[in-house]
C-alpha cells in the first residue's frame, strides 16, 4: 500500500470528519492561571480582596495568588498546546492586571507578559482568541458599585480600547465577556461570587450594563477600523420544560428568557427579549437607562458568538407560591425538575446531556440569523483524578474522552444540518483554579500537580484530542 492509500484509508475511518480550518483548542482564564508574583505590578481584584476576607468560602482556602502559574511558565504551556496540536487558544487579560485601579495608568510589566504571550502563540502556529472580562472586576471599581455603577461601564470601554490599541495588530478575535449572567448570578442572586449580595434590582442594572459595555466596545472597535473579529461568550444553557403541559411551557420560555436571552438577544439581535420585558416592567424592575443607549445597543451587534455548555436545565410549573417576604430571584416562576434516568457527572453534580450542543446550535441557526460561532467551552471537572494514574505517571481519563467524543458527534451533525459553527474549544488547557472550588474539580488536557512545583503532564485525553485534530475528526 502507497502512502496516498494509506492516507485514503484512514479518511475513510472517520466517521465524524470536520470541516477545513476548524478551530480546534482551548480555553483559560487570566484570574484562574496566571497566579500572583511579588512586583508584577497587578492591582487587587474582587477574587483577591473577597479570599482575604472569607478564605474560608474557598475550597482547602485556596486563594487566586496560588494558580497554575501561567505568569511564569507560559512558554512550557504554550510548548504544551503546540505539542498537542492546537490552532487556537482563548484567554483572557486580567483588567486588574493591566490597569491596576480600573482607570489610569497601564501597568507596564503586564504589557510585556500579554505582549510575550500572543507572540509565543503565533510563533507556535496557535491563533490567540482574546477575552477581555471573565469574572475579575478591579477592586477599585467595586468600591466604587461596580456593575451596578454606569461609570464602570466607561472605565471598562476605556480599558478595551488600551487592550485593541496594545495587541490588536495581532490579536484578530476579541471578546468583550465571558458567561456574562455568572456574575449577575453570583454576585447579585445566590450568593456565590462577590459581592454576596441578594437584590434582584441591583441584579438587572449589572446586567444592563454589562450589555451596554459589550455594545459599546464592539461600536469602538469597529469605528477604529481594526481587521478582526469581536464577540462574546454566553453559557447558554437549554431549557427543557417537564411536559407539554402549557403551565411547564411558560416556566420554561421564563427561565430561558432569564438565563438565556437575557444576554443572547441584544448581543446578537440587538434587542432585549420581549418576555423578559414584559416581566420586568410588570415586577417594577426595569433598569435605568440613558437616551441613546438603545441605539448603542442595536449597532453594538456580534460578528462573533462564543458558546459554552455543560449541562441542561430543566423545569416545571411551580408547586407552591413564593415567600412574599423572601428576596425575589427568577425562581419566582419556576422550579427545577430532576428527570428521572437523566446521565450524571457525580463528582460535580451536573447532568450530561450530550444533546443539549446540538439543541443550542440549531436554536442559534434558526432563530438567530446562523450567526459564525463556536464552542468556546465544553467540559468535565472531576475530582480526585490522582487516582486514575497509571504505572507510567498519566492520568486515564477515559471518561472526559467519551464526554468530549459524544459532545463532538452532535456537533458534527450541527454542523452537517448548517450550523455556521467553526471551532471546538474544551475547557480548559490544564487544570486550573476554579473560582470558590479552587482545586476541587480538574478540568484540563494537562495536569497540574500542585504538590510537586505544579508540575505539568498531559492526560490521556490530551494525547486522543490530538489525534482528533491531526486527522481533524474521528
Amino acid at each position: 500500500m502507497n502512502h496516498t492509500e494509506a492516507k485514503e484509508t484512514v479518511q475513510k475511518e472517520i466517521k465524524y470528519p470536520f470541516p477545513t480550518d476548524f478551530w480546534w483548542g482551548s480555553s483559560a482564564s487570566a484570574t484562574q492561571t496566571e497566579g500572583t508574583v511579588e512586583g508584577d505590578g497587578k492591582g487587587p481584584n474582587i477574587w483577591d480582596y473577597w479570599f482575604e476576607q472569607e478564605p474560608n468560602r474557598f475550597y482547602d482556602g485556596v486563594g487566586p495568588a496560588k494558580t497554575s502559574g501561567f505568569y511564569t511558565r507560559y512558554k512550557e504551556d504554550i510548548a504544551l498546546m503546540k505539542e498537542m496540536g492546537h490552532n487556537s487558544f482563548r484567554f483572557s487579560i486580567s483588567w486588574s492586571r493591566l490597569i491596576p485601579a480600573g482607570t489610569g495608568a497601564v501597568n507596564q510589566k503586564a504589557v510585556e507578559f500579554y505582549n510575550a504571550v500572543i507572540d509565543e502563540l503565533r510563533q507556535a502556529g496557535i491563533e490567540p482568541f482574546v477575552n477581555m472580562y471573565h469574572f475579575d472586576l478591579p477592586m477599585a471599581l467595586q468600591e466604587h458599585g461596580g456593575w451596578v455603577n454606569r461609570e464602570t461601564v466607561e472605565a471598562y470601554v476605556k480599558y478595551a480600547n488600551t487592550c485593541f490599541e496594545l495587541f490588536g495588530d495581532r490579536v484578530a478575535k476579541w471578546f468583550t465577556h465571558n458567561e456574562p449572567i455568572v456574575p449577575v448570578e453570583g454576585g447579585y442572586l445566590y450568593d456565590f461570587h462577590y459581592p454576596n449580595e441578594l437584590d434582584f434590582g441591583k441584579a438587572v442594572q449589572v446586567a444592563y450594563h454589562t450589555v451596554l459595555s459589550s455594545a459599546s466596545a464592539i461600536q469602538s472597535y469597529r469605528e477604529k477600523g481594526y481587521n478582526g473579529k469581536i464577540g462574546i461568550i454566553l453559557n447558554l444553557t437549554p431549557t427543557y420544560p417537564r411536559s407539554q403541559h402549557p403551565a411547564d411551557l411558560r416556566a420554561a420560555e421564563i427561565c430561558d428568557a432569564f438565563f438565556n436571552r437575557s444576554f443572547l438577544d441584544p448581543s446578537v439581535t440587538g434587542e432585549f427579549n420581549p418576555v423578559l420585558v414584559e416581566l420586568l416592567t410588570k415586577d417594577g424592575y426595569l433598569p435605568s437607562m440613558l437616551d441613546g443607549d438603545r441605539e448603542m445597543i442595536r449597532q453594538g451587534t456580534v460578528d462573533l458568538l462564543g458558546i459554552n455548555y455543560y449541562q441542561p436545565r430543566r423545569v416545571k410549573a411551580r408547586e407552591s407560591l413564593p415567600n412574599p417576604d423572601a428576596p425575589f430571584v427568577p425562581e419566582h416562576y419556576f422550579d427545577y425538575y430532576v428527570m428521572p434516568g437523566r446521565k450524571m457527572n457525580e463528582m460535580r453534580g451536573w447532568e450530561i446531556y450530550e444533546k443539549g450542543i446540538y439543541d443550542i446550535l440549531t436554536n442559534v441557526r434558526l432563530n438567530y440569523g446562523n450567526i459564525e460561532c463556536f464552542i468556546s467551552e465544553n467540559g468535565m471537572g472531576v475530582q480526585g483524578e490522582e487516582k486514575f494514574r497509571n504505572e507510567q505517571g498519566m492520568i486515564c481519563d477515559s471518561y472526559r474522552i467519551d464526554f468530549i467524543r459524544e459532545h463532538l458527534k452532535w456537533v458534527q451533525r450541527a454542523i452537517s444540518e448548517g450550523s455556521n459553527v467553526k471551532g471546538y474549544h474544551l475547557w480548559t488547557f490544564m487544570d486550573n483554579w476554579s473560582w470558590a472550588n479552587a482545586y476541587k474539580n480538574r478540568y484540563g488536557f494537562v495536569s497540574v500537580d500542585l504538590a510537586n512545583d505544579g508540575q505539568r503532564s498531559v492526560k490521556q485525553s490530551g494525547y486522543w484530542f490530538k489525534q482528533v485534530i491531526e486527522q481533524n475528526g474521528f
